[in-house]
């Protein structure tokens, strides 16, 4: 089993919602039809997360529009080309990693349903590693003592961390790490929910405080990170 997470752009012109209906209406049941296809998530910029505008963050080169997860027995090239093309008649431009998934935080508060938007919003971020660490340092640095930041000082109730293996496409941006996080949908406009300090100053300012520096041990600011608010869809999950 590997798991392969895509970048994808909209067409010229359009809006988002032309994209994330395509993506919905068409791409979905095409990707549910292969058979090397045992999960999907999508990622999507709509309406509903409109409010969490102001957190996104801007990264290497030019921003994504919608991510898809694609679960597979086998991403070789070969195997993988019905997914891609899938996917490429759904949109402009499609980037796509093999990743290692760990679930720091497995959703049990608010289980996805398939065919569904997951409640709250997902913060989904495309990390650059910064040039001046090894890759064993910028490991210690997100997975070793990041980690635990993450579960203490914020609100989130799935967190999933992916270590990108290889880019899988040509000229995919080669990107040390790929997050989803998802929040309460008062965290969007909240920043007391996001950091789970509803009515509690101090442990605001310190939760905020040691999430800005531990980030800043393996995340390059500005530039070196895209945050994406987006709706988390649940297609099919993995038996």
């Amino acid at each position: 089993m590997e798991k392969i997470v895509y970048a994808l752009w909209r067409r010229p012109g359009e809006d988002r919602e032309a994209l994330n209906a395509r993506l919905k209406d068409e791409a979905a049941p095409a990707l549910l039809a292969l058979p090397n296809v045992r999960a999907l998530r999508l990622n999507l910029q709509d309406a509903d997360v409109a409010a969490a505008e102001a957190l996104r963050q801007p990264g290497p080169g030019e921003q994504m529009d919608a991510v898809a997860q694609v679960w597979v027995d086998v991403a070789h090239t070969a195997f993988r080309q019905p997914v891609d093309d899938a996917l490429s008649a759904a949109a402009a431009r499609i980037d796509a990693w093999l990743v290692t998934e760990s679930t720091i935080i497995p959703n049990t508060q608010h289980p996805s349903r398939e065919g569904e938007r997951t409640e709250g919003w997902s913060q989904f971020c495309f990390i650059r590693r910064p040039d001046c660490y090894t890759p064993d340092e910028w490991l210690h640095n997100w997975q070793v003592l990041h980690t635990a930041v993450g579960i203490e000082t914020q609100a989130n109730f799935e967190y999933v961390q992916h270590v990108v293996a290889r880019p899988l496409t040509e000229g995919a941006y080669p990107y040390g790490g790929i997050v989803e996080e998802c929040f309460p949908a008062a965290a969007m406009q909240d920043a007391r929910v996001f950091y789970d300090a509803v009515d509690d100053p101090e442990k605001f300012a310190a939760n905020s405080a040691l999430m800005m520096e531990s980030c800043g041990r393996f995340i390059e600011m500005p530039g070196g990170i895209h945050v994406l608010p987006t709706s988390q869809y649940e297609y099919r999950k993995l038996a």
